[in-house]
């Protein structure tokens, strides 16, 4: 079904989410303000009131005509529920904006985060009807790792440190439980995780957790191999994920084995180039509570490692939660022309 080219109606599909909300502010800040945004989320969701616009609304339940009429479907809610979407929006003839990975391995859709043209030299079709959004991990490794190969990379060894907003309202309350209850000597529960997050550093939750590191991490890994789009130089990157006893913001630490006569203003300036934040060696972070509230990527200034020669160490961070709704929103942006 095609849509009608003067439609001015968005769908939020998860818009009870931590992204939901984050791309339902963003909205109203952009040229879609004032757009016929239609709230929708899991049955048992469903009714909640919420706020669009500055004005009261209401979150209604996914229906055969939930995305009738529609000119963009933003997918936010969990991977099985973006896989419910899927058919109904594309049914309706929407131009489908997906954050949860539910078309990940989808050869129709089209990989995007800013810049991703320019840095892996692929170009993008205005008339896609289909793009998965990179997560803040994501984005972060396939952009540096594009920028590298630029100084002739030779390895990447990557760990993204998690933080639990990733896991949504049950996963923040959880941690806050737990870090008031072993403040307090008491016992702490764990039903989301399944093991104590708090002031904990993990590779994996417990067996009785819904969450699942492994699996994320091969999300993310996926989305660079998208990005990246070459075999050879895909071998080259290593990445680990490891939950962070942190509420918001990802960080991440990376080595990179480079070619020789590369030195950390040429670094700095490609990163730059690329889009991301470089601060200064003066400067504290950047950290996850400094990247609060930032649309972009953060990276203190690449250094030297001090006993093998052509080795980087690159720090950075970003808030996973503003992010990918910022490239998503510039993606609908640039799609309008």
């Amino acid at each position: 079904m095609a849509v009608d080219r003067n439609s001015q109606r968005l769908v939020i599909a998860g818009a009870s989410s931590l992204l939901g909300g984050e791309l339902k502010t963003l909205l109203g800040e952009s040229r879609f303000a004032g757009w016929d945004l239609r709230l929708v989320d899991e049955e048992n969701i469903a009714g909640t009131l919420t706020e669009a616009g500055g004005e009261a609304a209401v979150i209604q339940r996914m229906e055969e005509d939930t995305f009738r009429g529609a000119r963009y479907a933003f997918l936010a809610g969990s991977t099985a529920f973006g896989k419910l979407c899927l058919g109904l929006a594309r049914e309706a003839g929407a131009t489908i904006i997906d954050f949860t990975h539910a078309t990940l391995s989808d050869p129709d859709a089209t990989p995007w985060f800013p810049k991703i043209e320019t840095l892996a030299g692929k170009s993008v079709k205005r008339n896609a009807k289909t793009f998965s959004v990179f997560s803040a991990g994501a984005m972060a490794a396939a952009s540096l790792a594009l920028v590298l190969r630029k100084f002739g990379l030779q390895r990447l060894v990557a760990v993204m440190f998690r933080p639990v907003s990733d896991t949504g309202r049950n996963g923040i309350e959880e941690l806050e439980t737990q870090t008031s209850q072993l403040l307090s000597f008491q016992s702490i529960g764990s039903q989301v995780f399944g093991t104590q997050t708090a002031f904990n550093l993990l590779p994996r939750f417990g067996a009785g957790s819904k969450e699942d590191l492994q699996r994320e991490g091969l999300e993310i890994r996926a989305e660079v191999s998208a990005a990246v789009g070459d075999v050879n130089e895909d071998a080259k990157i290593s990445l680990n994920l490891v939950h962070a006893p942190v509420f918001y913001g990802l960080t991440f630490s990376a080595c990179a084995d480079l070619g020789e006569g590369v030195d950390s203003a040429k670094l700095i300036a490609a990163c730059r180039e690329a889009g991301w934040v470089v601060t200064g060696d003066a400067e504290a972070g950047p950290s996850n509570v400094s990247v609060a509230g930032e649309s972009q990527l953060f990276m203190s200034e690449p250094r030297a490692d001090l006993s093998r020669a052509g080795a980087w160490w690159f720090w950075g961070a970003t808030d996973n939660l503003r992010l990918p709704a910022a490239s998503g929103i510039k993606l609908a942006d640039w799609l309008e022309g």
